[in-house]
């Protein structure tokens, strides 16, 4: 089989040089040349399947580079559906958390997010504690958070508008609450968006969310539903995600990529991205630079 390895760096610190490819290829053991897919961005070298040795060496040989390597069969990248996180994914902050600094309860709703995001404790159970204390809060702080302290992560837009032009189904699908989901998807594109309903009472938070929670198992029914829908197969599929919550979801996909992702989210993804902003899905999906849409 022929599989291909894709080299990404982050577009802030270009790192694909010929030195490097010229590295690659020797761990490798090729006689393809490189594939240029964006500058010194990102760049691709086919090469024959050993059982994962040829690998080990190029991982070895690119050791301590701030450079990603995703190996994958040659055929078949491009997909037709793409399903993503939220919190600390497609926005670099946890909304739960940032509401609760609003009451000066950050640092505690904080500990138990982190908790729940590295599989210690039962992510649903960790949601309910969490929406209780902010019981009372006025539903319009909502909007200054997303207006004052939400900032969506580099490549994003372009992720989602470039796969959308090519013909992708893209979802957003989180654990946190359609009162972001909402305005964060139509900000950077996407086709719809899920996630859990905060109950509101007289413009304020009740301290309550709408039964049943959206957590790891609906996330992964989320993808089956949307991949049935569109007469998809699996491989078409791509899932992206950092926390615990979203380790059956990259199970579940064709492709799934743990994105600066807790320890074991990125133990267990088909693919890890730990420099690379997000534009780093769609290198890997061997898109070139001429086919980005700008976001």
């Amino acid at each position: 089989m022929v599989l291909v390895a894709t080299l990404i760096s982050n577009p802030r610190a270009p790192a694909i040089t010929d030195a490097v490819l010229r590295e690659a290829g020797r761990a490798l053991a090729t006689g393809h040349p490189p594939h240029r897919l964006h500058g010194e961005i990102a760049a691709d070298l086919l090469f024959d399947d050993d059982g994962g040795r040829r690998v080990a060496a190029l991982r070895a040989a690119l050791a301590g580079a701030p450079i990603d390597i995703v190996a994958q069969p040659a055929g078949q990248r491009r997909k037709r559906l793409f399903i993503a996180d939220m919190d600390s994914t497609m926005i670099e902050q946890e909304c739960i958390d940032e509401l609760a600094d609003t009451i000066g309860l950050k640092a505690e709703v904080a500990a138990i997010t982190e908790r729940a995001m590295r599989g210690e404790i039962a992510f649903e159970p960790a949601l309910r504690e969490r929406v209780a204390l902010l019981e009372g809060l006025p539903l319009a702080v909502v909007d200054e958070i997303i207006a004052a302290r939400i900032a969506l992560t580099p490549g994003g837009r372009a992720l989602v508008r470039t796969m959308r032009a090519h013909g992708a189904y893209t979802c957003l699908v989180s654990g946190g609450f359609t009162l972001f989901t909402g305005p964060i998807a139509r900000m950077i594109g996407f086709d719809e968006h899920r996630a859990n309903r905060l109950i509101v009472a007289n413009e304020r938070l009740a301290g309550r969310v709408e039964e049943p929670v959206l957590g790891r198992e609906a996330k992964r029914q989320a993808l089956i539903a949307l991949r049935d829908r569109l007469g998809l197969g699996r491989e078409a599929t791509m899932a992206v995600g950092d926390g615990a919550n979203d380790l059956a979801m990259l199970g579940e996909a064709g492709i799934g990529v743990a994105f600066r992702a807790k320890p074991a989210v990125a133990a267990a993804a088909d693919a890890v991205i730990d420099h690379g902003d997000l534009t780093a899905l769609l290198y890997l999906q061997g898109y070139t630079a001429a086919e980005l849409v700008a976001g």
